[in-house]
C-alpha cells in the first residue's frame, strides 16, 4: 500500500471532506483534473499529498504512476485550539479552531483478467 500523510492541517474536516469525497476511488490523473477545477481551499493541499503518494509510489515501491487509483482517503479530526473573542459586556465568547489529519492511500489498479463468459446455458425461450 503506498500512503501518505497530512498532520494538523489548519481547515475544518467537515470542509476537507467535501474535497476528499470527490476524488475517492477515482485513478490519480482524474483526481489531479477535479482538484484543479475544484473551488475549495483545501484542493490545494490534497493536490499536493497525492503528489507526495505517488512519488512515494515511484520512489519506494518502483510502481509506474499510470496504473494508480485513490483508494482510500480518510481525514481525521486533529486538535482544537480554543481562543476567546470579546462580546458584549466584557465576557469572552469561546471559539474552536479545528484541524485535521488527512491520510490517502494509493493502488495500482488490477487488470481485468476476463469478464465471466456467459454460460452456455441460455434460458430457453418461451412459446
Amino acid at each position: 500500500m503506498i500512503t501518505a500523510s497530512l498532520q494538523n492541517y489548519r481547515i475544518t474536516p467537515r470542509k476537507v471532506r467535501l474535497v476528499a469525497d470527490m476524488i475517492r476511488g477515482k485513478s490519480v490523473a482524474e483526481a489531479k483534473t477535479i482538484l484543479t477545477h475544484a473551488s475549495k481551499k483545501a484542493r490545494h493541499p490534497i493536490h499536493e499529498l497525492i503528489d507526495s503518494a505517488v512519488a512515494n509510489a515511484a520512489h519506494n515501491f518502483k510502481i509506474d504512476k499510470t496504473n494508480l487509483y485513490v483508494k482510500e482517503i480518510r481525514v481525521d479530526q486533529g486538535y482544537v485550539l480554543k481562543r476567546s473573542i470579546p462580546m458584549s459586556r466584557g465576557s469572552a465568547f469561546p471559539m474552536k479552531k479545528r484541524t485535521s489529519h488527512v491520510s490517502i492511500v494509493l493502488a495500482p489498479r488490477a487488470e481485468k483478467i476476463a469478464k465471466k463468459a456467459k454460460s452456455a446455458k441460455a434460458p430457453a425461450a418461451k412459446k
